[in-house]
Parts: C-alpha cells; sequence; structure tokens
C-alpha cells in the first residue's frame, strides 16, 4: 500500500525549546497510527502541525502528493478531535454534528442525511436532539467523533480523546473508535500516553522522545523488542539491567551491549527445588521484598543476586502470593535477555 500521509523533517521551536527536531513519518492510507510518549515529548504539538493549528518551523506535510504546510486549517480536509471535546454548548447533538457541513454550504437536506447516518453509527440516535450538558463523558466524545467524520475528511487527528474518561468508559470507547475507523478505512492519528491504549488500537505505534520519534513498529514489535533503554522502560516495567547486573543472574552474557532489558513476565517464580527446568534456564536465589496485585497479575519486587528485579505472576488463584520476606526461586533463561542499543544510536 503506497504512502498517503507524510510528514518531512517537521521542526518546531518553542523559544530555546526544541519540541519537534526533524521528525519524519509515513503513513498509508487507512492505517491508525499512534503517537505514543511521554507528557512534553512533542506528540501533541506534532498533531497540531498537521491540522494546521501550530506554525511549523520548517518541513513539509504531503497529503496524497500534495503539500499542505501552508494551506490554512479549513483547506487541509483534515478532522481533529481533542481531549476537552469542544462542543457548542448551545447547539444539540444534531447541529453540532452538522456544524462543518453548514459552514461548507451543505444544504440542510443533505446535511439532515449525513447527521442520521453519523448517529446511527456512533449509537446516539436518541440523543439527537439532546444539549451537550445532558450527555455523559462518552457520548460527548463520540458527537465529537462524528462532528469530524461528518465533513469526510481524508485524516482524522485524535488527540487524548479519551483521557477525561474513566477507565471502563475508555475501554469500551476506545474499541468503537477502532471499529468506526476500520468501517470507514479512515487514515488516523492518534495521541496518547497510555501504552495500554496504544498497544490495543493501533495499527502501527511510533514512540516519542524529546521531539523525536526514538523507535516505531507494530504493536507487538514495540512491546516485545525495545532497542534502547528508554523505550524499554516506557513500555511496560521492563527489568533494565547493565552487565555487571545481566552477569550475576545469568552467569554469563553472550553479546556486549550498553544495558539490557527482561520482561517482567519472562522471569519464572518456582514453586519448589524440586521443579523441573527448561533447556537453558538456571537458578538464582531471592528474596520478595514487596507484592501488589494489579488485577490478573501479581507483581512482585524481588531482589536477587543483589539485583532488584520486577517480576509478574498470573493471578490465577491456583496458589497463593508470596509474602513481603519470602525467600523464592527464579528460573531465569538467556534467550529472553534483551539486548538494548545506546540512546540515540
Amino acid at each position: 500500500m503506497s504512502v498517503y500521509l507524510e510528514l518531512q523533517h517537521i521542526r518546531k521551536r518553542f523559544g530555546a525549546a526544541n519540541v519537534l527536531d526533524d521528525v519524519n513519518l509515513q503513513i498509508r492510507e487507512g492505517e491508525l497510527v499512534t503517537l505514543l510518549g511521554p507528557s512534553g515529548c512533542g506528540k501533541s504539538t506534532l498533531l497540531r502541525c498537521i491540522a494546521g493549528l501550530a506554525d511549523m518551523d520548517g518541513g513539509s506535510i504531503l497529503l496524497d502528493g500534495k503539500d499542505i504546510a501552508a494551506l490554512p486549517p479549513r483547506n487541509r480536509e483534515i478532522g481533529m478531535v481533542f481531549q476537552s471535546y469542544a462542543l457548542f454548548p448551545n447547539l444539540t447533538v444534531r447541529e453540532n454534528i452538522e456544524y462543518g457541513l453548514k459552514m461548507r454550504g451543505i444544504d440542510k437536506t443533505a446535511r439532515r442525511r449525513r447527521s442520521e447516518e453519523l448517529l446511527a453509527v456512533v449509537e446516539l440516535t436518541e440523543k439527537r436532539d439532546a444539549y451537550p450538558q445532558q450527555l455523559s463523558g462518552g457520548q460527548q466524545q463520540r458527537v465529537a467523533l462524528a462532528r469530524s467524520l461528518a465533513v469526510r475528511p481524508k485524516v482524522l487527528l485524535l488527540d487524548e480523546p479519551l483521557s477525561a474518561l474513566d477507565a471502563q468508559i475508555r475501554k469500551n470507547l476506545r474499541a468503537e473508535i477502532r471499529a468506526i475507523q476500520r468501517q470507514f478505512n479512515m487514515t488516523t492519528i492518534f495521541v496518547t500516553h497510555d501504552q495500554e491504549e496504544a498497544l490495543t488500537l493501533s495499527d502501527r505505534v511510533c514512540l516519542m522522545n524529546k521531539g523525536r520519534i526514538v523507535q516505531e513498529g507494530s504493536p507487538e514489535a514495540i512491546y516485545t523488542r525495545p532497542r534502547t533503554e528508554f523505550v524499554a522502560r516506557f513500555m511496560g516495567s521492563y527489568n533494565v539491567l547493565s552487565r555487571q547486573d545481566a552477569l550475576r543472574l545469568f552467569g554469563r552474557v553472550e553479546r556486549a551491549a550498553e544495558s539490557y532489558a527482561v520482561r517482567p513476565e519472562s522471569v519464572v517464580l518456582l514453586n519448589g527445588r524440586n521443579e523441573p527446568l527448561e533447556p537453558g534456564r538456571r537458578v538464582a536465589e531471592g528474596i520478595i521484598r514487596s507484592m501488589s496485585i494489579l488485577g490478573n497479575v501479581i507483581r512482585y519486587d524481588v531482589e536477587a543476586a543483589d539485583v532488584r528485579l520486577t517480576i509478574d505472576a498470573l493471578n490465577d488463584g491456583r496458589s497463593l502470593p508470596l509474602a513481603e520476606g519470602s525467600p523464592v526461586l527464579l528460573a531465569l533463561d538467556e534467550a529472553q535477555l534483551l539486548h538494548l542499543d545506546r540512546e540515540g544510536a
């Protein structure tokens, strides 16, 4: 599939701060790409540059082969959904959805037909005459989504649209957003700082730090094959080890690296000394320093060979959680040890 939206050498400064530092990105038509990263990494600024809501200090934005960087926002054929919903409080749900169409001079009959189509898509047909203040947060966000889709944009931008919602509504709504995006084959850029959200929603994840995309790939690749210490730490409680730490735990390390990482679920807690080991694993003795239950996962802080490790075990109810201070045996597999590159390499 060919490139549909391309960002070339995007740069943006706020005073002395380099907020976007030579950002390059190619997105295919119909793809959902998530910009993920900590607060202040530049992801929302990049979205606003694409929408034309923030001026760039350099670079090009090619949409379907045309450079739109110099066009005003209304001429870019880009829809945007904000974290704050930004609905007009004095307009009904239907009037909010039809607003962009009305501004484009679309006649009332066509506006009404389009709004009814989208009300059905976002399952708010019965709320068409309600006002925003009469809706829940999730319903307001669905109205904002429908309003952006009404004008049939070529690209949809979503700037942390779920961050103000509670956990269960977020899960439900992100599934709805993904279904709608696929239904319309809508090229979409989604901004979030939530790793689970990014991994669940995306065709591709772009992890940003300090104004740059530091790694991009499929959700599975980003999670299982982090390239640097920053990516490993950000993407899911990885244990980041120095070479000395790795040698103390694993006994040997075949390849030298700047640092190493091991996933918290890759270290196995053994129930007894006589439990059979898989080939290639070694046993280390440790002490439980703390324990917390995270729903279906029990997270342990374990000290072994003078190294602190985070270890996740399935909370399946078949065994009691280990108490603080309990001795424990760890099964370690060098094949699960990831080699990390130097930051910026």
